[in-house]
């Protein structure tokens, strides 16, 4: 049996045993606060100075300096040798007992006195931070720092005053020198006319502790402006750094129930953070984050949270954290970034603007192809078809450092469509696209690319790079529509001027067969700003010229074609957005036939469809229509796989469509104003701008 596999086996006895009962069983115990007290069976004492501590799982004996935990007391207290005292709990827990060997008993007891003097170390430190000589340390902790007693005691702070006092206590208690050294308590020079010293002095004292809570390490603080500013014990036989997270322990439960898990970079960041009821932060050991942490995280959260300076330094632990993760991505798992505004750290943040103003900055968290994106473009030159080449290749070539060949896959169509979007426009193109996204800053969407805050970058993600029939008519490169507008215009809000879609659907003659030429027979309502009963889209595009009207129409497919995706994965969204879609504003007639039959379908159901029933009976009745293009888009539902998500993008693409068709009455609103001024269609202007830029106002506004 290998001793990892022992460990965990003692781990589990003590995770069903309790301290209490096994010590209770031969001594008398009394509560005393969150400890029990009794005399010690160690030695001889009238006065109790003999403690346990349940949460802890360790009994301490201030008089004798007796301590370890339910096996050891076993041993102890009964005489019994290491197997039997072992052999006895696993008896006591209702565990099988495994085989041991020799090596793993060794090995266990050796790991296990070091354990112990890391606690007794932990003990000493934070008695000191109570002691005159600890005043200053207390108040870094209260004052500075802004810490309760109680933060100060769940954390187990202490102070390391400036002698040896740590060393000579140890060394009172049977420690031996080399094992001071080996844990990292005590420094030996190697010049021998050097005496030994305690390794930390004057430095408050942070401890750190392994996922079963036990003392591993220590940080140390100075708190005047030397350094290093921070010491932390050096690799032991214990302590690993690369595989351990500060705080893990405590913070795992915590970000089970709330599915969250903050990576901060410092031990403070971590302990402010808990103060403000953010208790499930952890931080790396004094190293850049490490494949090993990251994997530790993964175990607690899919998706853990980034939590970085908003300064240089710490844009470049970002850069350090995408090569790290990259090799390891998995299926589900992966990173988010969160960059703090105003060079803060969370601790500055945090006691500057208080717990529901950094709840809101974790809504606004940014994915990792955002971060591996930025590193690579961001203030890279590419003005030439060769630079921009480079770009693509480099970015091509850290895609293909992805172990998963799955994940590997979706990361490289990814960066195609982001190349596509941003290189492979033509001049004109990129303008627009720009000119587009210039006008509002939509605050980004967690989990999404920083790309869908612009219309261009919406369409990619409903665009797979396929060969399928669909995927070439709205892949193809058609110039903007909005590129002919005096101005422009991102999405908004819903269209509320066109006739209701359900007032269509819901109509009697539903007799009219289906099929790939169908008609509407409707009349439509005249809108309520207009005297001209058609659609401003459908009034503009009949008087625009050919390639405006091309490039409208095909804006206008791509949205729709969107909106029916999304309704043949939630045909509930049917009912959502019918009253917002215009049949005779669709010149695609077989988009316009589809969704019209999609609706039929979904009202004349006796019960309500899945979206596979729905694909199902619309392949029945038109085995011509193009919903098997549709529903192939499986990029649409992995990118948007909650209907909250694609409800947010319908409604874009719905606002799109009537952003395009008012600018374009504003266009034509205002040539007639300047060849023949009438105050009738002035007042019609100014009133469809206002709308507008009422609607861009609204989504401008960041989201809460």
């Amino acid at each position: 049996m290998a001793n990892d596999d022992l460990q965990r086996f003692l781990d589990e006895i003590r995770a069903r045993v309790s301290v209490v009962d096994v010590v209770g069983a031969k001594v008398k115990l009394t509560k005393k606060g969150r400890e029990y007290q009794g005399l010690c069976p160690f030695h001889n004492e009238k006065t109790p100075s003999f403690t346990v501590n349940e949460s802890k799982g360790f009994y301490h004996c201030f008089g004798c300096g007796a301590h370890g935990d339910i096996v050891r007391f076993e041993m102890e207290a009964n005489g019994l040798p290491f197997m039997d005292a072992v052999q006895k709990l696993a008896h006591q827990a209702g565990l099988q007992m495994p085989q041991f060997t020799q090596k793993d008993k060794a090995d266990h007891e050796e790991k296990k006195s070091l354990y112990e003097v890391m606690e007794q170390a932990c003990t000493f430190f934070e008695k000191e931070l109570r002691m005159p000589a600890g005043s200053e340390g207390l108040k870094y902790f209260t004052e500075k720092r802004g810490l309760s007693k109680e933060i100060i005691q769940k954390f187990r702070l202490g102070y390391a005053p400036n002698n040896n006092a740590l060393m000579a206590l140890l060394k009172s208690q049977g420690v031996e020198e080399k094992d001071m050294k080996d844990l990292g308590l005590i420094a030996i020079p190697e010049d021998t006319s050097r005496r030994p010293h305690d390794f930390f002095r004057n430095r408050v004292m942070i401890p750190i502790t392994n996922k079963q809570g036990k003392i591993i390490a220590f940080g140390g603080r100075v708190m005047e402006k030397i350094e290093p500013k921070y010491l932390n014990s050096p690799e032991t036989p214990i302590f690993n750094k690369r595989r351990n997270l500060y705080n893990l322990d405590k913070a795992r439960e915590v970000a089970y129930k709330e599915k969250q898990l903050i990576i901060c970079e410092g031990y403070m960041d971590v302990i402010a953070l808990d103060r403000y009821g953010f208790g499930y932060a952890v931080a790396p050991l004094g190293t850049a984050l490490t494949e090993e942490q990251i994997t530790e995280a993964w175990k607690v959260v899919p998706e853990p949270i980034l939590c970085l300076d908003g300064d240089s330094p710490g844009v470049k632990a970002a850069m350090r954290a995408v090569d790290r993760v990259l090799p390891i991505l998995k299926a589900g798992y992966s990173l988010q970034f969160l960059f703090l505004p105003e060079n803060m750290d969370p601790d500055e943040y945090l006691q500057a603007h208080g717990h529901d103003s950094f709840a809101a900055l974790m809504k606004k968290t940014r994915p990792l192809i955002d971060i591996l994106w930025q590193k690579y473009t961001e203030n890279e030159d590419s003005s030439t078809p060769e630079k921009k080449a480079l770009i693509e290749k480099t970015l091509l070539g850290e895609v293909a450092k992805i172990a998963d060949p799955t994940v590997r896959s979706y990361y490289a169509q990814e960066i195609k469509n982001r190349i596509y979007l941003n290189f492979r426009q033509t001049a004109w193109q990129k303008d627009a696209a720009n000119q587009f996204s210039a006008q509002v800053s939509l605050p980004p969407q967690r989990g999404r690319s920083g790309e869908e805050e612009s219309i261009k970058s919406y369409s990619s993600q409903i665009i797979p790079q396929d060969t399928s029939p669909f995927s070439r008519v709205i892949a193809r490169n058609v110039p903007p529509f909005a590129s002919h507008c005096e101005e422009r215009s991102p999405f908004a809000s819903h269209c509320e001027e066109r006739s209701p879609f359900s007032r269509v659907i819901a109509r009697s003659d539903s007799d009219v067969a289906i099929s790939s030429n169908r008609q509407t027979s409707y009349t439509p309502r005249p809108s309520p700003r207009s005297r001209n009963p058609r659609s401003a889209l459908n009034h503009t595009i009949a008087a625009a010229p050919e390639a405006l009207r091309q490039s409208a129409n095909a804006e206008q497919d791509k949205n729709i074609s969107f909106i029916i995706a999304a309704m043949l994965i939630y045909p509930e969204l049917i009912d959502d957005y019918e009253e917002q879609i215009y049949l005779d504003d669709i010149k695609n007639e077989n988009l316009k036939n589809l969704l019209q039959t999609m609706a039929d379908i979904y009202h004349e159901a006796e019960t309500p469809l899945t979206g596979e029933e729905l694909r199902a009976e619309l392949l029945k009745q038109n085995q011509n229509s193009p919903v098997k293009t549709l529903w192939e888009l499986d990029m649409l539902k992995r990118q948007n796989p909650f209907i909250n998500d694609l409800r947010k993008n319908v409604e874009k693409a719905l606002s799109e469509i009537k952003l395009r068709g008012m600018e374009e009455e504003i266009k034509k609103l205002t040539a007639e104003v300047c060849q023949n001024f009438n105050e009738e269609t002035y007042a019609r202007l100014t009133e469809l701008k206002k709308e507008r830029d009422a609607i861009l106002a609204a989504a401008a506004e960041p989201e809460n």
